[in-house]
């Protein structure tokens, strides 16, 4: 798929990229962004060069993972990384951590929204899932206020730093949104 750029009322979200090497090394050294992802810890420019720099820009070729670089819609620093990774048969999860002072202004969950509305009406995405472990509150709150539905938790569902994890799962389909799907939903009747 070719790189896309799309807007929300205050955002701009953008393909990651090697311009943003310095700002995700820099919102990354955050002690919980490195505690609640499976980011490298610690996170050296080595890690930003590779990751903003190639796996990103190679990821939106190969149509494996599309990440973007949440921005001020008018101009303004790196907000939050966000992205969804192809995990097949129509089905993505969606990822995401916001830098440390942009926290808490609702930024992540409108662009977490416009990237789901994006994902379902253009890449062919009919299950977006989202996925955190047990404790990170933060995601968890993002993740409701964008319209995911919790399904439960999955016992050693993750793996980060070495160590399984237990997981949080929830997912938003397109009719949470309004919006039609690729294939018919049959939901289970008691």
């Amino acid at each position: 798929m070719e790189p896309v750029t799309l807007t929300s009322e205050r955002l701009l979200l953008r393909p990651l990229g090697p311009q943003d090497i310095d700002a995700v090394h820099e919102g990354a050294q955050d002690p919980a962004v490195q505690r609640w992802t499976t980011i490298p810890s610690p996170y050296a420019r080595s890690d930003a060069e590779t990751f903003a720099g190639e796996i990103a820009p190679q990821a939106w070729k190969s149509g494996t993972e599309y990440s973007f670089a949440v921005l001020p819609r008018d101009g303004g620093p790196l907000l939050a990384v966000t992205g969804v990774m192809a995990r097949g048969s129509g089905t993505a999860e969606i990822g995401f951590w916001a830098v440390a002072e942009h926290r808490g202004r609702g930024y992540v969950t409108e662009a977490v929204v416009r990237l789901a509305r994006w994902a379902f009406t253009e890449a062919g995405i009919d299950r977006l899932e989202w996925r955190a472990e047990v404790g990170n509150t933060g995601s968890r709150a993002v993740a409701e206020r964008a319209g995911f539905t919790l399904e439960g938790t999955l016992r050693a569902g993750s793996v980060n730093k070495g160590t399984r994890r237990d997981t949080w799962i929830g997912a938003l389909l397109p009719s949470d949104l309004g919006l039609p799907s690729v294939l018919p939903h049959l939901p289970a009747r008691d």
